[in-house]
This record gives C-alpha cells, sequence and structure tokens, in this order.
C-alpha cells in the first residue's frame, strides 16, 4: 500500500493540470497514489487524467457529475487508501522535496495532525497586492502556537500545501459544504479539536493566483463569509477563556462593528477600546469606548481585536502583553 494519497480535484483544469502532473512526477519520494477527480469537466481535463493514468498506475481517476469542490473532495477522501493525505490543486506545482519533507516531517513529530510549508505567489505582486500581502503573512505563521492564535485572523494555511494523516477524517469529520470557505472551517474545526498543526519553513509549493480561482470567484469566500464563519468558533473560543471577565473588543470602526455583529449577538461585552480620540469617551451602539490605556487588568477584562490593519493590529498586541495580557488565555486576535 502506498503511504501518501495525492488528494487532485480538477474542474477545466485543462491549460494547467499538465504542469501540476508534471510537478507530481518529480517528486523524490515515490510511495505515493494520485487521487484524482474530474468533478464534470467539459475541457480536455478528463483526458489528460486518462493519459497520465495510462503511463503510470499511481494516477486513478474518477470521472463525477459536476456538484463542487467539497464534494468532489470527500469523494476523493473516500477513495484514498493511505494514512497520509496530501493536498493539491489542478493549477499548483509542488517543488520536487515536498513528500519527502511532509512525510518524514509526520513521521518524527507523531504529535502533530497536519504540516505545511512557506509557499511562493505565482500572481503578480503589483496587481494582486492583497493576494500577495496574504502569502507572507502566512509565510510569517509557522509555529503551531502562532497558527493557534492566529487562526481568527485570517485562515493560516495555504489549502494545496497541507498533509494531514487520514485519521482525522474518522475522529473530526471531514469537509462541510456551507457558505463559507470550506478548508478554512475544517482548520478552524480541527484547531477547536486541539488538533496540533505546523508549517515546515522550507517553499514546497508554487501558488497560483489565477483570475478563475474559487478564492476571486466564488461568495463563499468573501469577507462577510469569512467573519460569520469565524465567529462562530471564536465565540465558543472566547466563552471558554473569558470565565466571567468582562469582554472588551478593540475597534469601533464601522468595519469593525460589522464584523464583530454576530459574536456580540452571542457574548455580552463591556465596551469598545478604539485609538482615535474623536471616539475615546463617546458612547457607540450604547456602549463606552475608551483607550487601551484605561483598561483593567487581564484577572478582571479579556479583550478581542477586529481591527483589521496589520500594523495597528500588531501594535495592539504588543500594548496588551506589555499589561501582561496572554495572547490567547487573555486576548486575542480576530481581524
Amino acid at each position: 500500500m502506498p503511504c501518501v494519497s495525492i488528494l487532485l480535484p480538477c474542474y477545466q483544469a485543462a491549460k494547467t493540470l499538465p504542469g501540476t502532473l508534471a510537478s507530481i512526477h518529480q517528486q523524490h519520494f515515490l510511495d505515493f497514489e494520485v487521487i484524482a477527480i474530474n468533478d464534470g469537466s467539459t475541457d480536455e481535463t478528463l483526458a489528460i487524467l486518462n493519459a497520465a493514468a495510462a503511463s503510470d498506475e499511481r494516477i486513478r481517476v474518477f470521472d463525477i457529475l459536476h456538484q463542487g469542490i467539497v464534494a468532489a473532495l470527500n469523494f476523493g477522501l473516500e477513495k484514498a487508501s493511505c494514512d497520509f493525505i496530501a493536498r493539491m490543486d489542478a493549477d499548483d506545482v509542488m517543488h520536487p522535496e515536498r513528500l519527502q519533507l511532509q512525510v518524514d516531517f509526520l513521521r518524527q513529530h507523531p504529535e502533530t495532525g497536519l504540516v505545511s510549508s512557506l509557499v511562493k505567489h505565482t500572481g503578480n505582486a503589483a496587481t494582486q497586492a492583497g493576494y500577495a500581502h496574504y502569502i507572507q503573512w502566512i509565510n510569517r505563521i509557522c509555529s503551531a502556537e502562532a497558527i493557534a492564535l492566529n487562526r481568527f485572523v485570517e485562515s493560516p494555511l495555504a489549502h494545496p500545501s497541507v498533509m494531514f494523516r487520514k485519521e482525522l477524517i474518522a475522529c473530526y469529520g471531514s469537509y462541510r459544504d456551507g457558505n463559507f470557505p470550506e478548508d478554512y472551517e475544517l482548520w478552524l474545526r480541527w484547531l477547536e479539536a486541539g488538533v496540533r498543526m505546523e508549517k515546515i519553513e522550507t517553499y514546497l509549493l508554487d501558488w497560483s493566483d489565477l483570475p478563475s480561482r474559487l478564492s476571486r470567484t466564488d461568495k463563499r469566500y468573501n469577507a462577510d463569509s469569512f467573519y460569520a464563519l469565524k465567529n462562530v468558533y471564536l465565540i465558543r473560543f472566547v466563552a471558554g477563556r473569558a470565565r466571567g471577565r468582562r469582554v472588551w473588543l478593540c475597534g469601533a470602526g464601522r468595519l469593525a462593528r460589522k464584523h464583530s455583529q454576530s459574536f456580540r449577538e452571542k457574548i455580552s461585552i463591556a465596551g469598545f477600546i478604539d485609538i482615535d480620540p474623536k471616539k475615546i469617551g463617546r458612547r457607540i451602539e450604547n456602549l463606552p469606548v475608551i483607550a487601551l490605556e484605561e483598561l483593567g487588568n487581564p484577572s478582571e477584562n479579556y479583550v478581542i481585536s477586529y481591527v483589521g490593519n496589520r500594523h495597528a493590529r500588531e501594535w495592539i498586541a504588543d500594548e496588551l502583553m506589555k499589561k501582561n495580557f496572554v495572547a490567547g488565555d487573555d486576548f486575542i486576535l480576530a481581524s
């Protein structure tokens, strides 16, 4: 039995699929199978997969009716026969040492359930600046502790860069379909269950940023969907840690209030914290707005930051730690 199942859903991927398959064939680690799911493509995707399978018995091709990425992923998981699952998309390229390094890592770290890596952005950093900045951010979030603490800021993992133990599916469930990004929901659910996730600090994947990618075209990946999803898990996270303390929200601006609305419907908050002197001392939505300097000690207060600006977010975290607030235990970043 091969060691790694490469889970490869494909939809209308004829232009990019040959490069993806070539990168799979160039792997130093050879003990793998490819579970290639043609999700009802109408271009040459299926023909390319069948031709590849004809020359390599490790490639198993499944042709299903088009049902979307979640159905294709879960179908592939059911067909996978290996202990380790490596995700791959049909428009990305893995580096030759990827499988070997990730298999070695999981074998050497039995306490870790999922391992990712650094990824290279293959789009235009000028015209696709938002995605380029996001990739710079995830490439800085590498340790298990950093991934766990930053899970509510953004999705901390590039989906096609991960390898995980198949047993996690049986323990904590597979991909769920809904009005949310399926990979982010899976990470949040598994992290909530205590699954340890880490990154190898080596570039092992070239991550494409094509105009057709789902994160650009599907409403499940827009900002409102991200916040609606993360607030579900954030509510439970804070409820388990605030333990009777007053809960404060950093960010009294319009966007912060919008993004925190579903959170505030479930968790009673004492008020807002803001750095804008025009807001400090006022009441917004009938709640007081205070300066960070006015905040009491962590034994009585818990803080959630919905501030989206990266530099402001880092400044808030630094200032809270100066006041002896511990990340996770006494405050959490949510944007």
